[in-house]
């Protein structure tokens, strides 16, 4: 590539860094404020070239940035942070966001720019909108534990579980509010419902856009039959993650992304062995949990496994074994599906 350079990204300004490999010109500096507009028009003095690639590191911003240098004919290259980070060694001196584009530069320049993998358009909305769902479903579930909360501080008759999922739950709830708490307690459970009440109709109307990505994606209509436990929004998690040709070499680099791998022990680290990374997408994580938990049947085809594994330990180490085991599996159905699975079904 005649042009090869870096791109640092942050809220208020862009850095750029770029080599002309044929006069062996570098330039250098910032496009503020950071925004598609002044992107695009700092794009426009590449166009009509073929020959320019831009390695960007994959933080939050990468998406509207590397949309940006496709729509004006650049190759992005996406970095992966961490190995990006490993890659650069020992720190000598001062991390600026200059020697973060000269270093992106060098690495692309040299071959060695470890890279993601750049989703279309499609699988990104899907994403965003699994992300969206995951959230809400978290704000749920806490505005739900603070109304049992309240309740018990101030020494409610405890309700049930489901109480809030009826209109006759919903109905003692407020009796024994009005019974039982305090004006400020009331005012506490009355927020705490409309605020859930919000919360679903939106649940509601996400939950339906999904279920229709996920009947409309290739990749989510095979996992969602092959594999037991995992439903439409399971099988979308993981297609939107894992699919793609040559995506992953392994199902261990799958089961590592997904953070449901096991930490050892070293000496560089402060954490503790023999807890779960956590790395990668949390929804991708919440998906396959939840997949793994229905082995808990005994209708369940692993149904033994999973039996066994909680006798010997419990029931979260029980899913979260089922759960690297579809995410194995996945990973060999996607892989021979390949691009496939990304395709309209």
């Amino acid at each position: 590539m005649p042009i090869v350079g870096g791109l640092d990204i942050h809220r208020k300004q862009i850095t750029f860094d770029y080599l002309d490999t044929v006069t062996g010109q570098v330039q250098r500096g910032q496009v503020s404020p950071a925004d598609r507009a002044h992107l695009r028009a700092w794009l426009a003095r590449f166009a009509g070239r073929e020959d320019v690639a831009f390695a960007v590191e994959g933080c939050t911003g990468w998406r509207y940035v590397a949309e940006e240098l496709a729509a004006a004919g650049v190759t992005a290259h996406l970095a992966e942070p961490a190995d990006t980070a490993f890659a650069r060694g020992r720190k000598r001196h001062a991390k600026t966001d200059k020697t973060d584009c000269r270093h992106l530069r060098m690495l692309l320049a040299e071959g060695r720019l470890p890279e993601c993998w750049i989703p279309p358009g499609r699988i990104l909305e899907c994403r965003a909108l699994l992300e969206t769902y995951h959230d809400l479903r978290r704000e749920h579930t806490a505005w739900v534990q603070r109304i049992h909360a309240v309740l018990f501080h101030q020494g409610a008759p405890a309700l049930g579980g489901g109480t809030l999922r009826g209109e006759q739950g919903l109905a003692a709830l407020r009796e024994v509010s009005a019974a039982c708490l305090s004006p400020a307690g009331q005012l506490q459970v009355a927020t705490a419902l409309e605020v859930l009440e919000a919360l679903e109709a939106r649940l509601h109307e996400l939950r339906h856009q999904l279920l229709d990505a996920a009947r409309h994606l290739a990749g989510a209509k095979v996992l969602a039959e092959r594999l037991y436990g995992v439903g439409p929004f399971a099988a979308l998690a993981l297609t939107c993650w894992l699919a793609g040709k040559d995506r992953f070499s392994s199902s261990r680099q799958a089961v590592r992304f997904a953070g449901l791998d096991v930490t050892v022990y070293s000496s560089d680290r402060k954490g503790p062995p023999g807890r779960l990374s956590r790395q990668g997408p949390p929804v991708l994580r919440w998906a396959l949990y939840e997949a793994g938990k229905t082995h808990a049947r005994a209708s369940a085809p692993d149904h033994a496994y999973y039996a066994a594994v909680k006798d010997r330990c419990n029931g979260k180490r029980a899913a979260l074994s089922e759960a690297r085991k579809l995410l194995r599996q996945a990973h060999h159905i996607l892989a021979e599906l390949g691009d496939d699975a990304l395709s309209a079904a």
